[in-house]
């Protein structure tokens, strides 16, 4: 059948099936009458509150159905569609707050929203998921089916959900190849796929964990992603949303995101620290200063760097521009390393280790962020687009910066590492010193870099219980301990990476963390940055986000979808490799790290 006649034809079977919604929605039930597959006599199609009203017959409300809303502003219209799904652990559909929220943040930005109501509680003698994937597969086509019609294009209909609904919006996303029910009318020949699918706090995915909480955490090394997920030929891109302490296992996002990768899908993974199931809140009304609050706009980033909000993204633009003078900072300051003559493993190509003080005209915090650039442990330098535009920021916001320059190019005869990782230990040494008769706080220090200075950071944040190098003075009996580490992009982490770019992706389970991070008892919070296509794999930073979380300790991580390494060297406005910096600074905030 011709696409143009199973147009007609869907807007023909809808017209029995529209009912009156609220006053700016219309309902329309995706089944023909006696057509719905494996009907079950428990089962009703509501959202939570309309289930909860007094007199709510349930014999009236057997049927699922999209519920339209009305579309955007003809001049905000950008051609895409937005299905709702609610989650409720296949029990109920229960997120009316969150369907709310959702539709009148993505009108405003241009997306027809339906809402998606499918049929709870879980159906008996099948798969928890069975019934509703046949509902949603079904609403799918009805949404294609409708796309002319209602004036958006058929291959731009994604996801938005949370929970179980995140599960279903997976199993939309990965498996549409798969017939979830045989077909009962012609309108199933039109295609069941999405072009993406934005989840939050995927549940059931993990083979530890379908239908309960994670019995062993989503980390044990023989759990598995649920075999229902195919992965197939028309799987989407996804923007994945998770809490760190999530009782639903945030590993259900990184092991999505690892498949993802396998296939070289773009896709996003947003992991938030201490949160934990249902962090965003019905009403959104969150504390605007910390990231999880702000995932709306990590969303459309990730839909803006696809090209899914209607346009091209905007020309890049290099960030050296952006951030081009020093008029935050005050005071400058620059020092040795190392006292003459006292440098260990000294080798003459390399150059001499310094640090530089950079502090704000307007002191707002005590706490001190050392940074350092890249360069393969062949070269650094402070002044580039690694390490300036994160100095000027970090001192806009009235903190005090301390930049490093460290030994490269790599020593002979010692791992290529040692020298710069010396260099580390002792600047956060004469840092930690010199803090309080600074008007600082020496017990507030961070460390941060970029690629192999991403690396560095590893060794700094997981191993500063071991020496790099034997005491010289009495100032190496101060502590090299760290209160949290931003690694931006770092390569050399995973076994399978070695010099070169990781050869499988780091995504295999024999691709492991490199033995020199320690992960000892002093090992710290951290947030990691990291674009989705770079070589040097963002699986570097997931499995060390992992390792973390093992250790009970929360960090962050945002990787950013069809970026590779130096993502932010120059960057599209309105795309995370643009605004990355705030992720920074949202860290901060929520750890308290800046007070």
């Amino acid at each position: 059948m011709k696409k143009k006649s199973i147009l007609l034809f869907a807007a023909l079977a809808a017209g029995f099936a529209v009912v009156a919604g609220a006053a700016d929605a219309s309902r329309v039930f995706i089944w023909p009458k006696g057509k719905m597959p494996d009907v079950q006599a428990h089962q009703i199609a509501a959202m939570t509150d309309e289930a909860g009203r007094p007199g709510f017959d349930r014999a009236q409300h057997v049927d699922p159905y999209l519920e339209w809303f009305e579309p955007p502003a003809a001049d905000k219209r950008n051609g895409g569609c937005m299905i709702l799904i609610s989650g409720g652990g296949y029990g109920c559909c229960c997120d009316v707050g969150l369907i709310k929220m959702w539709r009148e943040k993505f009108t405003a930005a241009g997306f027809q929203c339906v809402n998606f109501v499918y049929r709870t509680p879980r159906p008996n003698g099948l798969p928890i998921w069975q019934s509703a994937w046949e509902d949603g597969q079904r609403a799918v086509r009805c949404v294609r089916a409708q796309a002319q019609a209602r004036g958006f294009d058929s291959e731009r209909i994604g996801t938005m959900s949370m929970s179980a609904g995140s599960h279903l919006a997976t199993l939309l996303a990965t498996s549409s190849q798969t017939p979830a029910y045989q077909p009962v009318d012609d309108l199933d020949q039109v295609p069941c796929h999405v072009n993406w699918a934005i989840t939050g706090a995927i549940a059931y995915a993990l083979t530890d964990g379908v239908g309960t909480e994670n019995q062993r955490d989503g980390a044990s090394p023989d759990v598995r992603l649920d075999a229902c997920f195919k992965f197939d030929a028309k799987t989407a891109p996804m923007c994945m949303f998770h809490g760190g302490s999530d009782v639903y296992s945030p590993c259900a996002s990184t092991q999505v995101y690892r498949q993802l990768r396998r296939m070289k899908i773009p896709a996003e993974l947003h992991l938030f620290a201490d949160r934990p199931h249902g962090f965003w809140g019905a009403d959104g009304k969150g504390d605007k200063a910390t990231g999880y609050d702000n995932w709306f706009d990590r969303a459309h980033e990730f839909l803006t760097q696809l090209g899914f909000t209607g346009k091209a993204p905007e020309p890049e633009v290099d960030i050296m521009t952006r951030f081009p003078n020093d008029d935050a900072r005050g005071a400058y300051e620059k020092e040795d390393v190392w006292p003459k003559g006292r440098m260990p493993d000294a080798q003459a190509h390399q150059c001499t280790p310094y640090l530089e003080w950079h502090f704000p005209k307007e002191l707002k915090t005590k706490a001190i962020q050392i940074i350092y650039s890249g360069g393969s442990y062949m070269g650094n330098g402070p002044d580039g687009f690694e390490v300036a535009p994160a100095r000027r920021f970090l001192n806009e916001k009235g903190m005090t910066v301390v930049t490093m320059r460290y030994r490269t190019p790599r020593p002979n005869g010692l791992m290529k590492h040692v020298t710069a990782w010396e260099d580390l230990q002792r600047a956060i040494r004469i840092v930690r010193s010199k803090a309080e008769s600074k008007g600082l706080d020496p017990n507030r220090i961070g460390i941060m870099g970029s690629s192999a200075g991403g690396h560095l950071t590893l060794m700094g944040a997981t191993t500063s219980r071991t020496h790099a190098y034997w005491p010289i003075d009495r100032l190496d009996r101060i502590s090299c301990k760290v209160q949290w580490a931003v690694a931006i992009y770092p390569a050399y982490a995973l076994t399978d990476g070695g010099e070169n770019p990781n050869a499988k992706g780091g995504n295999e389970d024999d691709s492991r963390l490199v033995p020199e991070f320690a992960f000892d008892l002093d090992t710290c919070p951290i947030l990691f940055i990291h674009g989705d296509s770079d070589g040097w794999a963002a699986m570097n930073s997931v499995k060390c986000w992992e390792q973390l979380r093992r250790m009970g300790i929360q960090g962050e991580l945002h990787t950013l979808a069809k970026r590779n390494h130096c993502f932010q060297a120059k960057a599209s406005p309105g795309t995370g490799s643009y605004t990355w910096l705030g992720r920074i600074w949202e860290f901060f905030n929520h750890k308290g790290f800046n007070k």
